[in-house]
């Protein structure tokens, strides 16, 4: 690879800091976090200009993740065969494409169908190849800090559902996703300015097949997963499409998807040995510090699909939030984000990796505490707020260290091919997220009210049942009311039934807190893999493999060439 003295300096000199390079990747990050949070802003306004329901929003959250899910990992192989400066620009080009679809689209099906699925396979280019820049472009501390910066976008995106709720509120969702274009055809452009970096020497073969088969059965499982909430889990909805020998579809598509990703690891093994690269290099897979690192960036965004699925719609359904206040949202967890992101590999170079993440995780779990104590009827309390800022604090603290982990235990070409599998799990992580507390949401309703209406003297079997045959999700007293008009009951049963949802909401949204706390407080149990580290002393280097947290030194890993 290209390497010039500014960017890998000759004789031990000192490494010169590129800004503009890590300027247009936190821009293309800024850009691809944006449009969620567009998404997020729009969820009113999809349902009074297009007729969204609430399924329709989770999978128009889903359908992004989906697409980035599976083809993130082509993504990073493409960057490495191709190169990473066209990889970037072709992703940025359909990234724009997308957004314009969005902001014409005359319903959801071509909004979700059209625009959302642009936008997940051009950053399925465009986001590897930001990952995938920076092993080449930066060295030692000053990749820490480069990966630092990166993580830090997520936080400086906040600032985008500001300005695009300011946007929205006045312009409409129209007027939104027509600026989200503009945005990413101006990354485009300033992607011509990013340094060279020559292709490889050797020719490299496309994985076609691998590729096939991992979005494939990325895609059933995902599909799967986070359509249990709308097909049913065994017994069918009254929603769902089709059946599987009278079953939901739900649950057997996500089983053969991970099947299909079983038989995947023992293929892509024979494809690296016939052809030296394939879609999944086995250095990922027996390298514990990979599998730590891509855990950690699975869960920050495991707390955006919660947030996408259940903060968003809480907020604006239920308390009535405007788009300007929700940009403001965006920004109690993004200052947060970006201050530890950024800040801890700038002035705590020497910070210990694994107890680094292991805090993160931690605080980001607690943060779902002072959330549940917010809730009261209709209305949320300042700790909500609190509970924003702890979890922003949170995720950043991880991003800190999540992508530097996973590219300091490899080589540089797999370094480098590593941003597509990072980006994966991170859309991997946010699409569970927004399956997994969706259905706990949406099932945790319909059973609380059930359950409430059958302990009720007030209400009848009669309303029971046409109540039952209704699609209760997540929505504000005012939706509920309209859902249930045309069902024959008093005021006093009326009254008492909108307590019960209000209850149930409530309820259900508890359960799903804890749900998520308890889920990212797994991750812990993976941060004993961060074992791998490189240290400097007089100009020489010595690799360091720790078995445990006592024999680490504290200088974080530089570069390590396999």
């Amino acid at each position: 690879m290209a390497k010039s003295k500014a960017t890998h300096p000759e004789g031990g000199g000192v490494e010169k800091f590129l800004v503009l390079p890590i300027i247009v990747s936190i821009l293309a990050q800024m850009g691809t976090s944006g449009d969620n949070g567009a998404l997020g802003l729009a969820n009113q306004q999809l349902v009074d200009v297009l007729g969204a329901t609430t399924p329709d929003i989770q999978l128009a959250n889903m359908v992004y993740s989906l697409m980035a899910g599976a083809f993130m990992a082509a993504g990073g192989l493409v960057g490495t065969i191709i190169g990473w400066r066209t990889n970037f620009r072709l992703g940025a080009a359909l990234c724009a494409a997308g957004e314009l679809v969005m902001a014409l689209s005359p319903n959801m099906t071509i909004f979700i169908w059209g625009g959302r699925i642009l936008v997940g396979f051009g950053a399925s280019f465009m986001i590897p190849s930001v990952l995938g820049l920076i092993p080449f472009i930066y060295h030692g501390k000053n990749r820490v800090l480069a990966f630092g910066c990166i993580g830090a976008a997520s936080g400086l995106s906040a600032f985008l559902p500001l300005f695009l709720g300011i946007v929205m509120q006045f312009g409409g969702f129209r007027v939104t996703f027509g600026a989200l274009a503009v945005y990413f055809a101006l990354v485009l452009l300033l992607s011509f300015k990013l340094p060279a970096i020559e292709k490889p020497a050797e020719k490299l073969k496309f994985d076609g097949l691998g590729t096939g088969i991992a979005a494939t059965g990325l895609f059933l499982f995902l599909v799967g997963l986070s359509r249990i909430s709308a097909w049913g889990l065994i017994e069918p909805f009254a929603e769902c499409p089709f059946t599987i020998f009278g079953i939901s579809p739900a649950l057997p598509m996500a089983i053969l998807g991970l099947i299909l990703l079983v038989i995947l690891v023992p293929m892509e093994k024979r494809v690296e040995q016939k052809n030296g690269i394939a879609l999944l290099p086995q250095s990922f897979l027996k390298t514990p510090q990979v599998r730590a690192g891509l855990v950690a960036s699975a869960i920050t965004f495991f707390f955006m699909g919660v947030q996408a699925i259940l903060l968003s719609p809480y907020l604006q359904l239920v308390a009535g939030w405007s788009p300007v206040l929700m940009g403001v949202m965006a920004l109690a967890v993004g200052i947060p984000t970006f201050i530890f992101s950024l800040g801890i590999p700038k002035f705590m170079p020497n910070a210990n990796p694994r107890r680094v993440i292991q805090v993160g995780n931690i605080v980001m779990a607690c943060a779902f505490i002072p959330m549940a104590f917010s809730l009261h009827g209709s209305e949320v309390n300042g700790l909500m707020w609190l509970g924003l800022a702890v979890a922003g604090a949170g995720a950043g603290i991880v991003s800190a260290q999540a992508n530097n982990i996973v590219a300091l235990a490899v080589n540089e070409r797999d370094a480098s091919q590593s941003g597509g599998i990072q980006t994966t799990m991170r859309n991997v992580g946010q699409a569970i997220g927004v399956a997994a507390i969706g259905a706990v949401l949406l099932f945790g309703i319909t059973a609380n009210i059930d359950n409430a209406m059958a302990d009720s003297p007030v209400i009848t079997p009669e309303i029971r049942t046409a109540v039952a045959e209704r699609n209760i999700s997540l929505m504000g007293d005012a939706q509920f009311e309209q859902t249930i008009a045309d069902i024959p009951m008093d005021d006093a049963q009326r009254a008492e039934l909108v307590q019960l949802n209000s209850d149930a909401r409530i309820q259900s949204t508890i359960t799903s807190y804890v749900v998520s706390g308890v889920l990212i407080l797994l991750g812990l149990f993976t941060t004993r893999w961060i074992t791998i580290f490189k240290k400097e002393e007089d100009g020489k280097e010595e690799t360091i493999v720790a078995e445990t947290a006592d024999e680490m030194p504290f200088e974080p890993v530089v570069d390590r060439e396999m």
